[in-house]
């Protein structure tokens, strides 16, 4: 038998516990660690109180948004912030950050609730809750703290109900004055367990810590208590005027509510550190964000801590008005001139620092492969001596022991010498590298052997200063894709642009959703979005048969994906991670979080085959004196078409109707021809093209493919146009 210890869970006796219950020491624990030998369930028999303590990220999320507050802002600022005027100085003012005794009644804070936005927000996080929050329109913290009750394997059947009743569109049901009573708070629902400890009590006359075992009784199933409940129950409201019948009815509806009621103890705790959150991401988004970035960065995988990079696009200032929107909060690359080991806010030079202004610098210590003490040590070098005026300079100044190599690969791919160096010059830095690494040495070395150089005796700093442009080597800049892949390689994501930036022609024109607005699709609804598959997880089946398990981003954020044995055996061998694809598939309701069943994946580029609607051709003939040229190139362009309408391409795609729209000076004229289909090729386009010259043809896009799984899909939809030169 293993015996395993639990993670949280401390026992509290009123005397040395070795005089009631066995101990030991665990293997592998602390020579200071101490346990029982008896488990949680026994102790708790024999009269001991178990509690669980549990750590909690948030609150140090909280408490570090807190100082950078007070770091970054002045009192007047801060207080004007949240719409007040500075009233420290009198008695029984709660100061705006005395987080513990503000109100939670603020209409913008319920206003981010009502609008589900809720990404960073403690407990309040997933898609799920998000559409929950939406539906409610929560408007006092008591509807907070039952959404996070009910949001729960069981009560989730409740909520349609409750929201319902509390806005009105269903009444709430009258059943017994007692009842009524302690539900009228949650409109007839018993979401909580102290709602049916009291309902037990003060209706069937069961003491109250009885009623607490009954509750676990009911949760556990175990008949004999329940069953003993129940005669107790009856007997104990027929004291108060109840039928037999009647009260036999109620335990039946208590039973229903026991099984799965919440402590709503527990919950209030985590709706007010909720609103908490809310009320900083609210009216200090920047510092919020940060705070935030900087601890989950530190605390969990790059794909899960990522979305808050996304989240921080979409988050709403306190200023934002419609006339004058003020949305998302700017997160800018790691730069060695101004990064600190966390994220942080900055302000530009004479920017007047304010809850509305700066921008959120990343934090070095969340670049892959950059270790605390290198980090420690390049903060320090720069607070201490200034600014670093080239690579060759990082590299002389600071010990090659402590910022290793790979710790200087990974600052350039990240950028953080973009700022010094610029953008393309980062292939340049990467093969200057060991020059710099080499010169830096040998420098340090004469330094401390007491040795200089000619020029160091006369100006240290003119050598340094022109150093940058005459001793990196010159190398071909990266292209934008290779910047970005090097970018993910060392953050693990992509911050100063995304590979799906140059594809936004086809996106807008093909694409039918995006990761972060697929949770409005209709259940099992057809669609095609545009994303990289960043996870790639092949499963075997219990039959044999492969399948896989993966995660799309886009630049919304990520959306699960699923590809069954059928649809894996026709496209798994092609499936490539981080490269701009095409998803066909269908809404997969069936988890809490919205997700993809995928039928096929495509080349982003050859998005027009198989989902085109149609094709139109423009030919230009408005400042052409002679109409030959323009008989020649109609008669070319029409021999591409019947040559291109009998090959085998015909076959590798959708044939959709072309037209022909024919400017003239004084009219244009649209020919078409039903007959005349085609696929809109690649290779036909730029032919197309070559004869007629750049965006002279276009294919347009809205086919959604029917998913083959459930039979169900939706045909044409919108008349979306997608230029031939953006698929270039």
């Amino acid at each position: 038998m293993n015996a395993g210890v639990h993670a949280a869970g401390v026992v509290v006796a009123t005397r040395p516990l070795d005089q009631i219950v066995p101990l030991c020491r665990p293997t592998g624990g602390s020579s200071d660690d101490v346990v029982t030998q008896w488990d949680g369930p026994t102790c708790e028999k024999v009269g001991l109180l178990k509690m669980d303590f549990l750590g909690l990220r948030t609150l140090s999320i909280i408490e570090r948004a807190r100082r950078m507050i007070m770091d970054d802002l002045d009192e007047q600022m801060i207080w004007s912030a949240v719409g007040r005027q500075d009233q420290s100085d009198q008695p029984g003012q709660v100061h705006p950050l005395d987080l513990e005794r503000i109100t939670y009644d603020d209409p913008r804070v319920l206003e981010l609730f009502r609008r589900g936005d809720t990404a960073g927000i403690f407990q309040f996080e997933s898609g799920g809750m998000r559409k929950l929050l939406v539906d409610m329109q929560p408007d006092r913290l008591e509807d907070l703290i039952a959404a996070n009750a009910l949001y729960r394997p069981g009560p989730m059947e409740l909520i349609p109900a409750f929201n319902a009743r509390k806005n009105g569109r269903e009444q709430v049901p009258r059943i017994h004055e007692i009842i009524d009573r302690h539900t009228s708070e949650t409109y007839g629902v018993m979401v909580y367990q102290e709602q049916v400890m009291l309902v037990l009590h003060e209706l069937g006359g069961i003491p109250l810590r009885t009623a607490y075992t009954i509750i676990k009784a009911i949760s556990k199933k175990k008949h004999e208590v329940i069953n003993a409940a129940r005669e107790d129950f009856i007997a104990g409201s027929a004291s108060k005027g109840v039928e037999p019948a009647v009260a036999n009815e109620l335990f039946d509806l208590i039973l229903k509510f026991a099984g799965y009621g919440f402590n709503k103890s527990h919950s209030t705790g985590y709706a007010i550190i909720a609103y908490q959150t809310a009320y900083l991401k609210t009216y200090f988004p920047n510092q919020y964000m940060a705070s935030l970035l900087s601890f989950e960065s530190q605390a969990r995988k790059i794909e899960d801590w990522s979305v808050y990079l996304d989240e921080c696009r979409r988050v709403v200032f306190p200023d934002h008005e419609e006339s004058k929107p003020h949305i998302g909060v700017e997160v800018k690359p790691p730069d060695l001139a101004t990064s600190m080991a966390d994220f942080a806010v900055s302000f530009e030079e004479g920017q007047q620092p304010g809850n509305c202004s700066g921008t959120v610098r990343f934090g070095l210590r969340a670049i892959k492969g950059a270790g605390d003490t290198a980090i420690r040590s390049i903060i320090h070098e720069r607070d201490e001596n200034g600014p670093f005026k080239s690579l060759f300079d990082f590299c002389e100044r600071l010990d090659g022991r402590t910022v290793n190599r790979a710790t200087m690969e990974a600052l350039i791919k990240a950028g953080a010498f973009d700022s010094i160096h610029g953008v393309d010059n980062r292939a340049s830095l990467l093969a200057s590298l060991e020059d710099a690494i080499n010169a830096g040495s040998a420098r340090a070395r004469d330094r401390r052997e007491g040795q200089s150089t000619f020029f160091e005796a006369f100006d240290e700093a003119a050598v340094t200063e022109e150093a940058p442009a005459n001793m990196l080597r010159q190398v071909e800049p990266w292209d934008k894709m290779k910047t970005l892949s090097q970018e993910k390689e060392a953050l693990g994501f992509h911050v100063s642009g995304h590979p799906l930036d140059q594809y936004q022609g086809i996106i807008q024109t093909f694409a039918s959703t995006r990761s972060d607005s697929i949770g409005q699709l209709k259940s099992d609804a057809s669609l095609v979005m545009a994303g990289m598959i960043t996870r790639l997880r092949p499963v075997t089946t219990q039959k044999g048969h492969k399948m896989a398990m993966c995660t799309i981003a886009d630049r919304g954020g990520t959306v699960d994906g699923v590809i069954f044995p059928e649809a894996f055996s026709n496209i798994g061998d092609s499936l490539v991670q981080d490269v701009p694809v095409m998803v066909i598939g269908s809404l997969d309701s069936s988890r809490a979080e919205p997700g993809i069943i995928i039928e096929r994946v495509i080349d982003i580029e050859q998005a027009p085959q198989p989902l085109g609607q149609s094709m139109q051709i423009i030919i230009d003939a408005r400042e052409s004196e002679d109409s030959e040229p323009v008989k020649q190139s109609m008669q070319m362009v029409s021999g591409l078409l019947r040559r291109f309408s009998s090959t085998v391409a015909a076959l590798q795609g959708r044939p959709v109707e072309v037209r022909i729209l024919l400017r003239q000076e004084q009219r244009d004229v649209l020919l078409s021809s039903p007959r005349m289909r085609v696929v809109p090729s690649r290779e036909l386009l730029h032919q197309i093209e070559d004869v007629l010259g750049s965006g002279s043809v276009s294919v347009q896009g809205g086919f959604v493919p029917p998913a083959r799984s459930n039979g169900r899909g939706r045909r044409g939809g919108r008349n979306r146009s997608h230029a031939a030169a953006s698929s270039h």
